[in-house]
């Protein structure tokens, strides 16, 4: 506007000038005009190298512009510069919000989805002894969080790391338990080491049940996948005859639970491992629950009044909840029926297993009544 003002008074005169004289005058007032406004030259600095833009390249030819910037002593260009950071520094920042005594509070996101935690707590075993109902029940505590899949981490996936391993949990708050499952630990060597190694305050659960029904069970789950298949008793017994039961198949190993105890004993307290009975998780789910959620330091919330009983399944299932239209059972590959066997080599497993299941009861302190 200044400028606007003072060529009205100059133009009485201006004709008398030649053309590229009046461009020269105006670039002059105009220089002056903008001094007199920005006598600091820190307008239009940007982070980094304050004569950045006194160079371009304008087609073939480089040509110097001459900014205020680049007319700026070297000790000025820097206290501008400097003059910028200050004020970058002072605007506000929104990466943590400030609690009313001035002290950060933790991010939202933290707020609103937790954080990933190593597991407090294991289901690890055993296999078809009931561990999936067990995570299924326990999982509707709200102030219990697990993940979806059995993540194999101390068994098969060891050298992936913790971090690893932490990353498969699911997102708890602080008052939450976060859990896993994978029934393979509690016959596995190496896992008590390595859990006591991650945190020796890991609290163990293991669901067991009769080593003969569990081993029939196993088989079924097999031969469904595997139709071809030799027979149980091919694979239970080296000599049926004689009664020589084959120990190194899977499927009778892993009923040895006084055997694979002992191990856990060197790295775990007993009181520090809880025992499900599979078969009272059938007969009576909120009482088994109940004892689940003590040992697990956690208020009763799972009761009976989240089961029901399906004749069709013969397995207890959760009611539906108020949001759902239908009620919750395990998969189709629980309480499947079972393989017939032979009642001869039923009994002559019964009799393999009962000094191992004496000493079993005697460790834990519970008689499972397994006879």
């Amino acid at each position: 506007m200044a400028c606007v003002l003072l060529f009205g008074r100059l133009l009485p005169f201006s004709h008398r000038l030649r053309g590229t004289s009046i461009c020269l005058l105006s670039l002059f007032l105009s220089y002056l005009f903008y001094c007199a406004l920005f006598p600091d030259g820190a307008i239009m600095q940007t982070s980094g190298d304050p004569t950045a833009g006194c160079q371009r390249a304008d087609g073939a030819k480089r040509r110097l512009q001459k900014s205020l910037s680049c007319l700026l002593p070297s000790d000025a260009r820097l206290s501008a510069v400097e003059a910028s950071r200050l004020k970058a520094d002072q605007r506000p920042h929104f990466a943590h919000h400030t609690a009313g005594n001035g002290t950060p509070s933790p991010p939202m996101s933290n707020l609103k989805f937790g954080n990933k935690k190593l597991p407090n707590a294991i289901i690890v075993g055993v296999k078809k002894g009931g561990t999936r109902a067990v995570l299924e029940f326990i999982r509707i505590h709200p102030d219990v969080r697990a993940a979806g899949t059995e993540t194999h981490f101390f068994d098969r996936n060891y050298d992936r790391g913790l971090e690893w391993y932490r990353g498969l949990m699911p997102r708890t708050l602080e008052s939450q338990i976060t859990m896993e499952k994978t029934p393979s630990y509690f016959v596995t060597k190496e896992t008590p080491h390595r859990i006591s190694t991650m945190s020796q305050d890991t609290k163990l659960i293991v669901v067991v049940r009769d080593p003969v029904t569990r081993a029939i069970s196993d088989y079924t789950q097999t031969l469904s996948k595997t139709p071809d298949l030799p027979s149980f008793q091919d694979l239970a017994f080296r000599n049926q005859s004689l009664g020589i039961v084959d120990m190194s198949w899977n499927a009778i190993r892993i009923g040895l639970y006084a055997l694979h105890l002992e191990n856990w004993l060197h790295y775990f307290p007993l009181a520090q491992i809880h025992f499900v009975s599979g078969e009272r998780l059938i007969t009576d789910p909120a009482g088994e629950m109940a004892r689940v959620q003590d040992f697990l330091g956690l208020k009763r919330i799972v009761t009976d009044k989240h089961f029901y009983f399906n004749r069709t399944k013969g397995f207890p299932c959760l009611k539906k909840p108020e949001s759902s239209g239908s009620p919750r059972c395990l998969g189709k590959s629980k309480g499947r029926t079972h393989v017939q066997i032979d009642r001869d080599a039923i009994e002559q497993l019964r009799d393999f297993y009962r000094p191992y299941n004496v000493k079993f009861y005697e460790m834990v302190g519970h008689d499972f009544k397994w006879e």
